[in-house]
């Protein structure tokens, strides 16, 4: 038998597979972050903990060192290394900023900043942490048209109105990029154009840290929140986690401390928050696999789909719900249909001469069997359905020249897909109980 041929050389090889497929490859050699750790550490930064690294999955993130423990510090950020609006304010377009009517916003201070400072180049202070930021984004602004048209419709609506408050955001902060001819060579119209504005918005968009300042005269009345963290911002999110993070005012720096333990040689997370998938593509442009937090939206449209249309009492029914706020975050989740859910459609099917319970309906009370069996298999008709409806989209063919795009939203969907079965099941066995 030849070496390495054998059953022993097999499972070795599946050992170091799986163990490839689950730690993240070291990219603390490659030239872009030498230099950030440099620029870092000339702010007074130093990790010990973290790593830059590639990881199956998730893609770029941050690595521990050794093992870290529940409660340990694993990055405290100087102030120095952030980028706020005082940053801002400092730079050459400061002055330009402190005499423009009305104030700009905080979020068109720092998008401005980003846009200019990425033209500079090599002149800039910033082009090392510059340089590790994506080149472009997947947030549904930035996604083609015939992409967005694939999304669920809630989320479709949404990235819409997404794409629709950035073209104006663009559109209303035209005057002001001219205003600042003077600190260009070029026209401010090639400096400032769509795609470079649309670029620094998602930077500020998916990987800003809360951090609240004080407020200054010579920028509008918007919340005043955002601020960058190079390196910080490298650190992936995953549902699972629980962190501290936030500014401390004692040592200066933006700290954030782990409420997990993490063993060595593994990606460390943050959690950016209890977001569905939706809200996480929204703004983010990621979808996570396998969130608790997931759930799949039903419309007004599908949800009176099963509802017989010889109902007098449809209209005042469907009245009632939009006014208590009932048509609304109707979902299908991992362990079955929301309660809000159940509760429409209880509504929604109560008979006409019970139909006076309504409000005790709405307070979670049992009116009678009859009301539970049919709400029940209301909702299992619309899961079904919209099971039916998910898997056509996932086989539709699509313009390859589009693949990393549909592969997002592909994702999104079969996640999706696994929620509805998972509801089904749910609501197999809760009309089993019913019987």
């Amino acid at each position: 038998m030849q070496k390495g041929r054998g059953r022993t050389s097999r499972i070795r090889r599946r050992k170091l597979i799986r163990s490839s497929e689950s730690r993240g490859v070291n990219e603390s050699h490659k030239p872009e972050f030498i230099k950030l750790k440099k620029w870092l550490k000339d702010r007074n930064f130093e990790d010990t903990n973290l790593m830059p690294a590639r990881f199956p999955g998730t893609g770029r993130g941050l690595m521990s060192k050794t093992s870290l423990r529940e409660g340990q510090m694993i990055i405290s950020l100087p102030g120095s290394c952030l980028l706020t609006t005082d940053t801002v304010i400092r730079s050459s377009l400061g002055a330009y900023i402190i005499k423009w009517k009305p104030p700009p916003s905080p979020l068109l201070a720092l998008c401005t900043f980003l846009v200019s400072e990425k033209h500079a180049g090599d002149q800039s202070v910033w082009k090392p942490y510059l340089d590790i930021l994506p080149k472009s984004y997947t947030c549904p602004v930035c996604l083609e048209p015939e992409v967005v048209n694939l999304l669920p419709e809630p989320l479709k609506a949404k990235a819409e109105e997404q794409r629709m408050s950035v073209q104006q955001f663009f559109a209303s902060s035209r005057d002001f990029f001219s205003s600042l001819q003077p600190l260009f060579e070029e026209a401010t119209d090639s400096v400032f154009s769509y795609s470079a504005l649309l670029w620094a918005w998602c930077t500020v968009n998916t990987r800003a840290v809360y951090l609240r300042t004080r407020r200054r005269d010579c920028l509008s009345l918007e919340p005043d929140t955002c601020a960058l963290a190079p390196y910080l911002d490298l650190l992936n999110h995953s549902p699972n986690v629980q962190v501290k993070a936030a500014f401390n005012e004692e040592t200066g720096c933006y700290e954030i401390r782990t409420a997990s333990d993490y063993r060595k040689h593994k990606e460390v997370f943050i959690c950016y928050g209890p977001h569905d998938n939706h809200r996480l593509l929204l703004e983010y442009g990621f979808v996570s696999l396998c969130n608790p937090h997931a759930c799949v939206y039903v419309s007004r449209e599908i949800l009176v789909k099963y509802l017989p249309s010889t109902d007098k009492q449809m209209n005042k029914k469907i009245s009632i719900l939009k006014d208590h706020g009932f048509l609304e975050n109707l979902t299908f989740g991992w362990d079955g249909p929301s309660w809000r859910l159940l509760t429409a459609l209880k509504l929604l099917c109560l008979e006409a001469e019970k139909f006076t319970y309504w409000t005790k309906v709405l307070l979670g009370e049992v009116i009678s069997d009859t009301n539970e069996k049919t709400s029940l298999n209301i909702a299992q008709k619309i899961c079904c359905y919209l099971i039916e409806e998910t898997s056509a989209v996932l086989q539709k063919d699509e313009k390859v020249s589009l693949l990393s795009q549909l592969t997002l939203v592909e994702t999104l969907w079969m996640e999706e897909l696994k929620i509805l079965k998972a509801s089904a099941e749910t609501l197999t066995s809760l009309q089993t109980t019913l019987i």
